[in-house]
């Protein structure tokens, strides 16, 4: 759009006075200043703009401070196209244009739209808004653009270090706090990893993902348990980059043929970051992930996890007995040791000897002695809680009960008066009994030394007023009706009433309507009957029934009731299996 020549033809501005604001412009000087010289308001010249478009106008004061919008369109999107994200509001996303015949760029809107699901309104901004905008846009394919151009100039690799050798500082190690101000030949490649890191951490991610392909680097951000590609490298950086984090990791930078473990810490505003570093070989170089170790998760509270006021009654209930075993089951990423770390600080570790074999210790617990099992020299969970049992403990946190030996050994553990916490890679809370059997723990022992099994997964959490509320529909109503059917009266009726449940929506705060995520957890809690049952038939058909029988509500359930308390969206009840989906109905219910 030429906004100068429209204005002439609209009669605003002579073609004398265009060419005299043209000369001003381009000697950097505001366009609303070269405009009022000539009698001519920015405000009612672009809004006439607007008019012909048939689009709204908007003059910016400063540069937009929701930053979170900006994650939607990526910077080299922004400047190709001609539009820039200026913030959220009503659900919508608001952008800024300044050339409306782009075809192409509607298009890309479009698109943009439809992947990140959220819609769009747009508005005619000025060239120079725009400019500011960008200037503003401290992202990170910005700061890794601008560190990828002094590499390019550097034009150099990573010096070389000798095998095993940690060539980075402590103080480059721990400083994310902005780019490094002094300059060393492998400056750039630091300063790409820091922005990285920096991001990962701001972003509230989990994992960070550095993967090699044949004409790229792709760098992908794991948050509230989604991976998303925050940014691509060219691939003739991909070796300077992870010999960059295997400095910090204390990792061979010879050894590329298999992988390796590591870790490193970093100060961020005040807090310690620890970041677990894993390298995998692959086809075309090294694959690192970095999970990344707030370690103020570690104070994690037991309310803070998502247990309900029954939950947490009940378990802080069985916390009391002197001597048993407590088992979260879960896979991989369900929240197990947070939680398991929320329970061991409600513990008097001030009266009681408290230890943990962990692999790998991933938070530090105050009061709590902890070890890392380290297999490559016969130190495991196995010999290690035969170490343990002479430390004269009183409760006993085991990472992981893995084989045999070391469920036989908690067993006897529990049996000889020791409380002990343990984690187990099952589906559901009735499935480790028959695991455990499996592994050779026999019933007879199993039943009276086990207090009870928390089985956990980890959804998405809605953001204050970001829920928009639906009735429920009657095919929906008749699914929970059939989801509650075998529970006894007396459980069903603590039940919330089947109203409404809710869907993400996104505020100007919230662009996602989500934000962090809680646990929904199943909790078999042993009884006599449960004993028996455990006795005469371990499978988990069995056990699974006699539960039910005693009220326990499954996962899914406890998903169902906080999403009928809106606190989680409608949509993760589906991640938890069932037959429940947002389908037609839920749609036509919508206001």
């Amino acid at each position: 759009m030429n906004f100068l020549g429209l204005l002439v033809d609209k009669g605003l501005l002579s073609a004398k006075d265009r060419a005299a604001v043209e000369a001003a412009v381009a000697k950097k000087q505001p366009l609303g200043a070269a405009l009022a010289e000539h009698g001519v308001a920015l405000a009612n010249a672009l809004a006439e703009a607007g008019k012909e478009y048939g689009l709204p106008s908007r003059l910016l004061g400063d540069p937009p401070a929701a930053q979170e919008s900006f994650r939607y369109i990526p910077i080299d999107s922004a400047r190709h196209y001609g539009f820039v994200p200026l913030g959220i509001a009503d659900g919508a996303l608001e952008v800024g244009i300044t050339d409306p015949d782009n075809i192409e760029a509607f298009d890309a809107l479009q698109f943009i739209s439809g992947q990140a699901g959220i819609p769009y309104k747009v508005f005619l901004i000025t060239k120079q808004d725009f400019e500011r905008v960008l200037e503003a846009y401290q992202n990170l394919s910005g700061e890794v653009g601008k560190a990828l151009s002094e590499y390019e100039t550097v034009a150099k690799p990573p010096p070389a270090a000798a095998p095993g050798e940690a060539a980075a500082s402590e103080d480059e190690a721990l400083n994310l706090s902005g780019p490094s101000e002094t300059l060393k030949e492998d400056a750039p490649v630091t300063k790409i990893v820091s922005t990285i890191l920096r991001y990962a951490i701001e972003g509230r991610s989990s994992d960070i993902h550095i993967e090699p392909t044949p004409r790229k680097t792709r760098i992908r951000f794991r948050v509230d348990g989604d991976l998303h590609t925050s940014l691509e490298l060219p691939a003739k950086m991909h070796d300077a980059v992870v010999a960059r984090v295997k400095i910090l990791a204390r990792l061979r930078l010879d050894e590329k043929r298999k992988p390796q473990d590591g870790r490193f810490s970093a100060m961020v505003d005040k807090r310690r970051i620890d970041f677990r570093v894993s390298t995998f070989p692959t086809e075309y170089g090294e694959k690192v992930v970095m999970r990344i170790l707030d370690q103020s998760a570690a104070t994690a509270t037991l309310e803070s996890v998502g247990f309900s006021e029954s939950q947490l009654a009940l378990i802080r209930d069985m916390m009391k007995v002197p001597y048993g075993i407590i088992l979260i089951a879960g896979p991989t990423g369900s929240g197990k040791s947070t939680t398991l770390f929320a329970m061991l600080s409600e513990l008097d570790r001030e009266t009681q000897n408290v230890v943990s074999l962990e692999d790998p210790v991933e938070y530090e617990i105050p009061g709590v002695a902890q070890s890392q099992v380290r297999p490559e020299i016969d130190y495991t969970f196995a010999n290690g809680l035969r170490s343990v049992l002479r430390q004269d403990p009183d409760v006993i946190m085991v990472g992981e009960i893995r084989d045999k030996e070391t469920a036989a050994l908690a067993v006897q553990a529990a049996l000889t008066g020791h409380l002990v916490f343990s984690t187990i890679h099952t589906n559901t809370a009735t499935g480790a009994i028959p695991r455990l059997v499996d592994m050779g723990v026999d019933s007879f022992l199993l039943a009276p030394t086990l207090v009870a099994v928390i089985g956990q997964r980890l959804v998405r959490k809605l953001c204050d007023g970001a829920g928009k509320p639906f009735p429920i529909s009657d095919s929906i109503k008749a699914f929970l009706d059939r989801e509650f059917a075998d529970v006894p009266e007396k459980y069903r009726s603590a039940l919330p009433p089947f109203k409404q449940f809710y869907r993400a929506s996104p505020t100007k705060d919230c662009p996602n309507g989500t934000r962090g995520r809680t646990g929904v957890f199943e909790i078999l809690r042993m009884n006599k009957t449960l004993e028996e049952a455990i006795l005469k038939d371990s499978t988990e058909e069995h056990i699974y029934a006699t539960a039910r029988a005693g009220g326990m509500f499954t996962m899914r359930e406890d998903a169902i009731v906080k999403a009928l308390a809106g606190e989680i969206p409608f949509e993760e009840i589906n991640t938890l299996g069932g037959e429940l989906s947002p389908g037609t109905d839920t749609a036509e219910e919508s206001p």
